[in-house]
């Protein structure tokens, strides 16, 4: 978990004496590549690995002890902020609705391979995500990797202030309706809880270039069960507003 690099980062900045409830620690990626230049591993120096804390689990220790979580800002600067920066991704206990697919035939190419994306694409084809979304207007519009505009909105334990601008996001998926536009993190294993970040800078980007009502999905494949958890934020300009609103999982049949 890189518990030894980011100890050495909080060491060499003295980190830990910082105050947090007055303002977050914005980190630079030089002054990671800095702290950890001693380490032998790329693993231990990489600035993309080590800010990689898309779950609580992923955290180091002294993010753990501290109550801290990390936002990147903008490209190569990072801020690190106390509070509560995951949402829980809870289980669904109700039973899988069976759905039958609106495909007339079967997708011989979707059986190939267990990727994330490829459950997502056959959860469109068959015309699931529109009807979870009970909103048959849905088109595919939306993949991959683009920069956020400038935003600003409030995170963390204390409330705090804070500007991104032209940080990477990356949708697995989002489609465009007549009335709204949905957006979609999907992962491939039994997960716990994510980084909210991952839902909300995708959210603030497409708020900001559509003037339909932004809708952000959590998705998921288990076994041969697809399951969906639905997400609002309540304030738009806060990061930790963000709500459950509804879930379900399906066993699609041909």
């Amino acid at each position: 978990m890189n518990h030894k690099p980011w100890q050495a980062i909080f060491d060499k900045y003295k980190m830990e004496t910082h105050d947090f409830s007055k303002e977050p620690y914005v980190l630079t990626a030089e002054q990671i590549k800095k702290a950890t230049s001693h380490f032998s591993t790329t693993t231990e120096r990489e600035v993309r690995v080590l800010c990689k804390q898309d779950s609580r689990e992923d955290r180091p220790e002294v993010f753990v002890k501290n109550n801290l979580f990390l936002l990147p800002i903008k490209n190569g600067i990072y801020i690190i902020l106390q509070g509560e920066g995951y949402i829980d991704i809870p289980e669904i206990n109700t039973k899988p609705t069976i759905y039958k697919s609106k495909l007339d035939f079967e997708l011989e190419t979707s059986q190939v391979g267990n990727s994330e994306m490829q459950h997502l694409d056959f959860a469109y084809a068959s015309s699931l995500i529109r009807s979870f979304m009970n909103d048959s207007t849905l088109v595919l519009t939306i993949r991959g990797r683009k920069y956020t505009p400038k935003f600003d909105f409030t995170a963390g334990k204390f409330n705090q202030k804070i500007t991104v601008e032209s940080v990477q996001t990356e949708v697995d998926a989002g489609y465009e309706g007549k009335n709204q536009v949905v957006l979609i993190e999907a992962k491939n294993s039994q997960t716990k809880n994510t980084i909210i970040r991952q839902l909300y800078y995708p959210y603030r980007q497409w708020q900001h270039f559509s003037s339909k009502k932004v809708n952000v999905l959590f998705f998921e494949k288990r076994q041969d069960i697809y399951s969906f958890w639905s997400y609002e934020f309540t304030d738009v300009n806060n990061y930790n507003s963000i709500k459950l609103i509804n879930s379900a999982q399906y066993e699609i049949k041909n």
